[in-house]
């Protein structure tokens, strides 16, 4: 009789796989060779019968019993990190405040709360998404737990001593139809920008007076999905970072001259003294989801 059941290993790759988009990109986050991710995924399609991934030019994508598998998987990955954290009396419970910046990763970082949460049943969470700002200015009033903020970056190095989470591109963009529709835009660039203690947003205005570029605030949004909001109903050019571009935006063609712009560098603000050591395991443990 064969023996039932799945392959921990092998459903952890699949789920770094399924979310990586790529064998490449999910063999990184597994630490394995392309060809024993391959490996993997073969021995697992075969234990279920059936595919599990659509593969073309653009990547790999999930196909129906891959979605459903991908919902087990990630409960199955869950109780058996929590079961085992239990054993070794590293389970985190109590309470853990979260502050997380609207730049990072918005189309993602719903999801990414919920596997934490499921990874740590006792831990009751309360998660609020706020600017940047926000978070740094509020980092020594008890406001919150855990801070994680973004920041600009100086010539390939960050510009604040800070626990690097993630680093991504920034890029102007626009409407896809509007950019589309009229690739030859000129200025006076119309801006849509957030309010002037966002850094991200100062640096936009600064070097395009350091460019001597002509520009006009057209709109301005009180936090990142307004932004967005405004960027795709093409009243004006902003700058954002890769995670945050999304479906109906697109970067500006270099043909618009539009000055450099630095990376950005998402960061987990460091622990306040004497804090509870529930909430610096708790910081590691998402530290290692934030990635």
């Amino acid at each position: 009789m064969n023996a039932r059941g799945f392959d921990l290993a092998q459903l952890r790759t699949f789920i770094a796989v399924t979310e990586a988009g790529s064998v490449s990109a999910g063999a990184e986050h597994v630490f394995l060779s392309q060809s024993s991710v391959s490996e993997q995924l073969k021995k697992l399609e075969e234990r279920v019968g059936q595919p599990l991934f659509v593969r073309s030019k653009q990547g790999m994508s999930a196909t129906p019993a891959g979605v459903k598998l991908l919902d087990h998987a990630r409960r199955i990955v869950a109780l058996c990190d929590a079961a085992f954290d239990d054993m070794l009396g590293r389970t985190l419970d109590g309470e853990v405040r979260i502050a997380i910046t609207d730049y990072y990763r918005p189309h993602d970082v719903a999801e990414i709360i919920r596997r934490f949460a499921n990874q740590h049943p006792r831990l009751r969470l309360h998660v609020t998404v706020l600017p940047s700002a926000v978070i740094d200015s509020s980092a020594d009033d008890n406001a919150y737990d855990i801070g994680l903020s973004l920041r600009l970056m100086e010539k390939g190095r960050s510009t604040h001593k800070s626990t690097s989470i993630r680093r991504e591109k920034l890029m102007w963009v626009g409407a896809t139809q509007t950019l589309r529709e009229r690739p030859a835009l000129t200025p006076p660039w119309p801006l849509v920008l957030l309010p002037a203690t966002c850094q991200l947003q100062r640096r936009v205005v600064r070097l395009l007076d350091e460019a001597r570029m002509p520009y006009l605030i057209s709109h301005s949004a009180s936090g990142v999905a307004g932004l967005q909001l405004a960027l795709k109903a093409g009243l004006g050019i902003s700058c954002l970072n890769e995670s945050s571009i999304g479906e109906g935006l697109m970067p500006c063609p270099a043909s618009f001259g539009l000055p450099a712009l630095p990376a950005a560098e998402f960061h987990l603000l460091p622990g306040r003294p004497g804090e509870s050591a529930h909430v610096t395991n708790a910081r590691a443990a998402l530290a290692e989801l934030l990635v």
